[in-house]
């Protein structure tokens, strides 16, 4: 039978394979981009160009990530606001890490999220609505899931499959706007195996950037499933990480500051429940709130709880669960 244990191993060689496929897109979209303008610097230039706006984005991406959703930093004069620090401190303390700046963003949908290069540099931050929702073995369990996120480098992998995905974009632009400009270089005498070549590796490159963001997505829920498994570890108790993640899961509407670049932050989709809809299930960043409390708690658990209509939709009840803050 899987365990937390064997699930954490699992996924960890799953998404560095997944990194390995991305490299090799990588690779071939840069070949025929090479092929089609008869000039291997453009991939040079390219790749100096993603890493340069990626570098600098890494290093600043707490500020950028904590000013879109709005957060503000705790005021530890508040009792409450301190009660919730010293929370997160413990459970620091029990994962080995150093203790991360804590912020609150003031909007009723539940949801967490942690960035920071590095563990000395990390910070969560938490909505008021989850606060709200969520009693204190739930709480410590998000709190633990989002300290996984640093302690396991996740926003160094983040950064790498941003600076991947933008230059096979960047690429895959420059080739496609060529079609148009007359930026293709002169063929006195293609061969007709060459031609094909050619309509393939166009092709391929045009569609390169949506084999891109299924691939960055697909690394995303990997690591979501990691930071579950390593936070129960942390917490000893998978059963309070599980039911945060229904409770969250029971909340419809949207974040007030949900954008698309940060969605793959979150603890939970921040655009709500309706996102986890028809076509738009392709697309989404987080595996399935029902596969998760499944690895945490095997498929029969998994299932009893689920079933629990009443507690499904808590989030949306007033009253509902230990106010936190």
């Amino acid at each position: 039978m899987a365990t937390l244990y064997t699930h954490k191993s699992s996924n960890i060689w799953k998404t560095w394979l997944l990194m390995a496929v991305f490299l090799v897109l990588l690779v071939v979209v840069g070949y025929f981009a090479s092929l089609y303008f008869g000039n291997v610097n453009i991939l040079y230039i390219a790749l100096i160009f993603s890493l340069f706006m990626n570098v600098l984005s890494y290093w600043y991406s707490d500020k950028i990530a904590l000013s879109m959703s709005g957060a503000r930093a705790i005021d530890m004069k508040n009792a409450e606001e301190r009660e919730i620090h010293n929370l997160l401190e413990n459970v620091s303390i029990t994962a080995g890490l150093p203790t991360p700046r804590l912020f609150i963003i003031v909007d009723d949908a539940p949801n967490a999220f942690a960035t920071g290069r590095n563990k000395e540099h990390g910070a969560v931050a938490v909505t008021t609505g989850l606060l709200k929702i969520l009693d204190k073995s739930e709480l410590e369990g998000v709190l633990a899931h989002e300290l996984s996120h640093i302690g396991n480098r996740d926003t160094l992998l983040s950064t790498v499959v941003v600076i991947l995905v933008g230059l096979v974009v960047i690429i895959s632009d420059m080739v496609t706007r060529s079609m148009f400009f007359g930026g293709r270089r002169d063929r006195d005498s293609d061969s007709q195996a060459g031609n094909i070549l050619m309509i393939v590796g166009i092709v391929f490159i045009i569609l390169s950037p949506i084999i891109a963001s299924i691939i960055q997505l697909a690394i995303s829920r990997k690591r979501e499933f990691l930071a579950d498994s390593t936070g129960a570890l942390i917490t000893r108790y998978p059963e309070g990480l599980a039911n945060a993640l229904r409770k969250i899961s029971g909340y419809g509407a949207p974040m007030i500051h949900a954008n698309n670049a940060m969605a793959h932050l979150y603890i939970s989709n921040p655009f709500g429940a309706k996102a986890t809809n028809g076509i738009a299930k392709m697309f989404m960043t987080h595996p399935p709130v029902e596969d998760r409390i499944k690895a945490l708690l095997g498929e029969k658990a998994a299932q009893n709880m689920m079933g629990d209509k009443d507690s499904q939709n808590i989030a949306g009840e007033n009253g509902a669960g230990k106010k936190v803050v």
